[in-house]
């Protein structure tokens, strides 16, 4: 058999695989599409998304992955399978810092996949007030980034909020030079917001030390500018790219490569345990001496980790703080629960801000 008819055999058998493919996942869809039925019958009507389920369904596919593709790329794709066959059941709304196009954007479209119905909004507040309406079910808001620290805002917003933290997400954030000019040395002008900018200085001032900089609102509005400026770019994500139709001129100029944005998920709901989970608790202590080492005692003594601790101040009184900690581990854990019932008789006020699973997919 020669090389070409070689090619041939394997193409058949592509053929018939993809077939394979398609016909169970039409048959996932079906018992999707049962499992929304009998929840109806049930007398459940909001949304059928449940976030411990499905980190449970993703860590699962990643353990028993044989390869050649990667663990996260087999998540990746199941992720969009499952995102769906929810839309079969009951479509979620979720809302997210937009334009269309940005990194808020992609980290909501990589959390819930491509087939929700996605509600961009113009800030952060509208986050907040979308989904405590019921506009939305829930919200995407960036909680801190490993180069620039905590966004304060939304921890402030967290404060006041009786809403849940249901999920997490980490993004990678790669910036890229986005232009219709295929001529570097032909782009004057570059646009994109403060901290894209910020995080690509170095890049600029030796790919571009002539050019003018120009932070606007968004990545995805700069890359709209920059599609009906001659001679200029954008700064901003491979969605907006996608999106607006702009081609990349250079990829991954970001000074840090791995510079990661975390974005939490907010809704009303309290989510049961997924196996692999994190709490984020809002915590106030009174004022006296070792206060905060007692505070976390009870966190030492069980082997409970923490990965965050973030002060703001409590806006209730002068030199009042509020502490914003993220530990391993469900509030319904027994450890864990125990640490937070001695916690409570150590602090002036402990608010559990959510138990969620931890970020699946990389």
């Amino acid at each position: 058999m020669n090389e070409q008819d070689k090619l041939l055999g394997i193409r058949d058998r592509i053929d018939s695989i993809d077939k394979q493919i398609q016909q169970l996942i039409n048959q996932r869809a079906t018992c999707a599409q049962e499992v929304a039925e009998i929840k109806i019958k049930s007398g459940e009507t909001e949304h059928f998304y449940r976030p411990e389920r499905e980190a449970q369904v993703l860590t699962e596919i990643k353990k028993r992955n044989e390869g050649p593709l990667s663990d996260n790329a087999m998540a990746h794709l199941f992720r969009e399978i499952m995102s769906s066959c929810l839309a079969l059941e009951k479509p979620i709304k979720v809302a997210f810092l937009g334009p269309a196009g940005t990194y808020n954007h992609a980290a909501c479209s990589k959390h819930f996949g491509a087939s929700i119905d996605q509600y961009p909004v113009d800030n952060i507040e509208e986050i907040f007030r979308s989904v405590e309406t019921g506009e939305s079910h829930f919200g995407v808001a960036p909680i801190e980034n490993s180069t620039e620290g905590v966004i304060s805002h939304t921890l402030d917003l967290l404060i006041n909020s009786s809403l849940q933290i249901s999920g997490e997400v980490d993004l990678r954030i790669q910036h890229n030079l986005i232009s219709t000019e295929t001529d570097i040395s032909k782009i004057t002008k570059v646009y994109s917001h403060q901290q894209s900018l910020a995080q690509c200085r170095r890049w600029i001032d030796s790919n571009l030390p002539n050019a003018e900089l120009y932070a606007v609102r968004s990545n995805a509005e700069a890359v709209r500018i920059a599609k009906q400026e001659k001679s200029a770019a954008a700064i901003a994500g491979s969605m907006a790219s996608e999106i607006y139709d702009v081609p990349i001129l250079c990829s991954e100029i970001e000074d840090e490569p791995n510079n990661t944005t975390r974005f939490i998920i907010i809704g009303k709901n309290e989510v049961p345990p997924s196996g692999n989970d994190r709490t984020s608790l809002l915590v106030t202590t009174n004022n006296k001496a070792g206060a905060l080492h007692h505070l976390l005692k009870p966190l030492a003594d069980r082997d409970i980790g923490m990965s965050k601790i973030e002060s703001r101040p409590s806006r209730k009184g002068v030199w009042e703080y509020v502490f914003f900690i993220d530990i391993e581990g469900h509030k319904d854990d027994q450890a864990l629960a125990e640490a937070l019932s001695e916690i409570e008789h150590e602090s002036a006020m402990v608010r559990i801000l959510g138990s969620y699973p931890k970020a699946v997919l990389k």
